[in-house]
């Protein structure tokens, strides 16, 4: 049983976020929320600040008079939030690296940051290990490869324990995963490219609250991969998805080639939510090797990809008239915009 702590969560009002923070809340810890986003939640052990972590003087201030024992650092601008290039990066990296100084500054020697898979945009053709070298190859991956390289400034005077994860699943995750929950819930077609057999591992995001939980008595700078076991074919997923919901909705396949040639152009003129990565890893393989979170941690999974995305299915189909009704909240949650995929929709 770890002992209370005082705890600060930066983005505590997005998806992964605030299943993070409800989780410290629920083991009895007291958790200080900064997010640019309202925090809709209320707890007596629960302090949420509407700012922002570019802004020094603010994160001075709260450090000043939060003491904090650690901070899990999740807070992220997204490419499909409606955001300039440079509002993404500063808050990324500028945000990170303020974030990191007001640590060391104020004496907070553990510091929990959750990057990304988005690091890597190709089938490596094997499990990808930590001392691996990244390649991003859009704005996002890049801004969390700076991240990551702006908090190792700090590793002689903090703990920074990163954790690099691939998509995060649970019940309110919403964002790219609205689109496809849509057409099952309509029972339209989804679509896979190609055969379909292509396998994309996930994280349940209460696994990976886990690994951030346990990180905070990690006593050392380290990198961890993260993510799911006994990883399927994104075919499979979504049948066992259409499965529980019950809809007349299908899997069916597109053409490799001509397909991605289609996604490129949709992105390049702005009518898509898909950007580089998404057309480059849509048919392909990519799997982290967890082995070292395993052995260091003592972490294991407990949640498969079907069945994180089935539980995230269900929560959208039981609120699906709120949520696309949802405004002032995060991007993973809220529905993205179809643009022209709403076409595809249509003739499915």
């Amino acid at each position: 049983m770890q002992k209370q702590k005082n705890i600060l969560v930066t983005g505590g009002s997005g998806f992964f976020g605030g299943v993070l923070k409800r989780r410290l809340l629920a083991e009895g810890h007291t958790v200080t929320n900064i997010d640019l986003v309202a925090d809709t939640d209320t707890h007596p052990a629960l302090t949420s600040i509407q700012g922002d972590i570019r802004d020094a003087a603010l994160l001075d201030s709260l450090f000043a008079k939060g003491r904090f024992d650690a901070v899990q650092h999740c807070a992220a601008m997204l490419a499909h939030d409606t955001i300039s290039d440079q509002e993404l990066w500063s808050s990324n990296v500028d945000g990170t690296r303020n974030i990191a100084e007001a640590c060391r500054t104020h004496g907070v020697r553990q510091l929990v940051f959750t990057s990304t898979n988005c690091l890597w945009a190709s089938n490596l053709g094997h499990e990808v290990r930590e001392d691996e070298i990244p390649a991003p190859v859009e704005l996002y991956g890049r801004s969390k490869l700076a991240g990551e390289q702006a908090l190792q400034q700090f590793q002689a005077d903090l703990n920074i324990i990163t954790i690099r994860c691939p998509t995060i699943i649970d019940s309110g995750r919403l964002g790219l995963l609205a689109i496809l929950f849509e057409f099952i819930d309509d029972g339209k077609k989804v679509w896979v490219v190609g055969s379909g057999g292509n396998r994309y591992q996930f994280i349940y995001a209460q696994d990976l609250a886990t690994a951030c939980i346990q990180a905070m008595d990690y006593p050392q700078s380290d990198l961890f991969h993260i993510g799911s076991e006994n990883v399927c074919s994104l075919r499979e997923v979504y049948e066992a998805v259409i499965q529980s919901a019950g809809t007349k909705a299908r899997v069916a396949q597109l053409p490799k080639a001509p397909t991605i040639a289609a996604m490129k152009l949709a992105h390049k003129l702005g009518v898509s939510p898909l950007g580089p990565y998404h057309y480059r890893m849509i048919a392909e393989d990519f799997i982290f090797d967890t082995t070292r979170i395993r052995e260091r941690l003592n972490w294991l999974p407990t949640v498969t990809n079907q069945q994180m995305m089935v539980e995230a299915y269900r929560y959208y189909s039981t609120q699906r008239q709120a949520i696309h009704s949802r405004k002032d909240v995060s991007a993973h949650s809220r529905p993205a915009e179809m643009g022209i995929i709403r076409l595809l929709k249509w003739l499915s």
